[in-house]
């Protein structure tokens, strides 16, 4: 089993706070194992009685009868026999109606209670609980596996583009790597997106026309990389499919895929008027493999997957990431974190054409202030120039530091 210390070394601090410790997800994407983790260091480090740790997976038949809020309430009190403190999991929590209730009395009741919560949907995430839990709650944000843990992982060889290109197509949940067989990880990542689409996505919707709902992901997922517009869909599905949808109806279903996790929202940040814009986003996948069976572009090695790649790295490093518009087009992304900025640029290959060349470090060269600046692809010699640092897409990848 893979030790995800990336996040254990974020929670760690908080294994004794009041505060609720909510790790939010992609189904699969190994909140459950890290859930295991934080018990293993409990009980072995911290020398923690196993009946002071009550962890509850509400995808586990043994705990059906607690999907009531109410029985959830009493069993859990039940379990609580002393002062010392206690320790509550409970796995994927968002399967249990007014769940909140439960956790905002038990917090009122009990002092010695330490809770931690996961999700796999919406309902998670900050802005629709900081209502009911009165922001007395960490978030953390579980993504699939990063490129270096996936080669940790599976103890294949990361500068090998074979392994690179494998991670690329088939993405990082962690259960995947399990199979070699090409038919057997599709069949298990359609599993996977089939869960999401009818637990977080019809229900959630009372969705009526799934054949839609994947049309629109498709496309998104096909012109990743490039600005959203209603419209293009619009006329997409309309000519294409012959569908005819509304922009609200549009709207509701990319949002559903949004609070469902499969994509992220990318939102445009004017580097001049140092602002954020709410309209040309871009959308990202969260998981290549998911993304991978709902793609039917032959065009699979591309700048778009790559882009991905960085944007999920970036966000792994807990960069906070926006597209870059500039007075004469776009860079790909701006990164910030701790008060620092970085404009990243990212290509396929620039094989010392010089055109190409020109093109990505141009587009850097524009942006008139210090921060540091840097073109990513797969180039293994260095192009660096003019002050603009160029990367090798698996050294950045494999490196500790960025």
């Amino acid at each position: 089993m893979l030790l995800r210390e990336d996040y254990l070394s974020k929670i760690r601090g908080f294994y004794d706070s009041d505060l609720i410790k909510i790790l939010v997800g992609i189904r699969r994407c190994g909140k459950s194992v890290i859930l295991n983790q934080i018990i293993e260091e409990l009980k072995e480090k911290r020398k923690i009685d196993e009946d002071h740790i009550i962890f509850i997976n509400f995808e586990f038949i043994e705990f059906e009868e607690l999907l009531d809020y109410k029985k959830l309430n009493k069993y859990i009190k039940d379990k609580i026999k002393d002062d010392k403190i206690y320790y509550l999991f409970l796995d994927e929590v968002q399967n249990v109606d007014n769940f909140e209730k439960v956790v905002n009395s038990l917090r009122a009741q009990i002092k010695n209670i330490s809770i931690f919560l996961t999700g796999s949907n919406s309902k998670m995430l900050s802005d629709e609980l900081s209502s009911v839990l009165s922001g007395r709650y960490v978030l953390f944000n579980i993504n699939p596996l990063s490129y270096k843990e996936y080669v940790s992982l599976t103890k294949k060889d990361g500068n090998d583009l074979n392994t690179f290109w494998d991670y690329a197509k088939w993405g990082g949940l962690p259960n995947r790597c399990e199979f070699t067989n090409e038919i057997d990880i599709k069949n298990y990542l359609h599993s996977v997106y089939d869960s999401i689409i009818l637990r977080d996505v019809v229900k959630r919707l009372n969705l009526k026309d799934t054949v839609l709902f994947d049309m629109i992901l498709q496309y998104l997922i096909e012109t990743a990389g490039r600005e959203f517009s209603a419209d293009n869909i619009i006329k997409y599905l309309d000519k294409e499919k012959n569908k005819k949808i509304s922009n609200e109806t549009l709207y509701s279903y990319i949002d559903a895929l949004c609070k469902a996790l499969i994509l992220k929202k990318v939102y445009r940040y004017d580097i001049a008027g140092k602002g954020v814009l709410k309209t040309l986003n871009k959308y990202y996948a969260t998981d290549l493999g998911i993304a991978q069976i709902k793609n039917n572009n032959s065009e699979f090695k591309s700048y778009v997957i790559l882009e991905n790649i960085v944007y999920n790295e970036l966000i792994n490093r807990n960069y906070e990431v926006y597209i870059g518009k500039t007075k004469n087009g776009e860079v790909d992304f701006i990164a910030k974190k701790d008060g620092n900025i970085k404009y990243i640029q990212v290509t396929y290959e620039m094989n010392g054409n010089d055109n190409t060349i020109e093109r990505e470090f141009g587009a850097l060269k524009s942006i008139e202030d210090n921060h540091p600046k840097y073109v990513i692809s797969l180039d293994k010699k260095d192009l660096s120039r003019d002050g603009i640092i160029h990367l090798n897409l698996i050294d950045f990848l494999l490196s500790d530091e960025f």
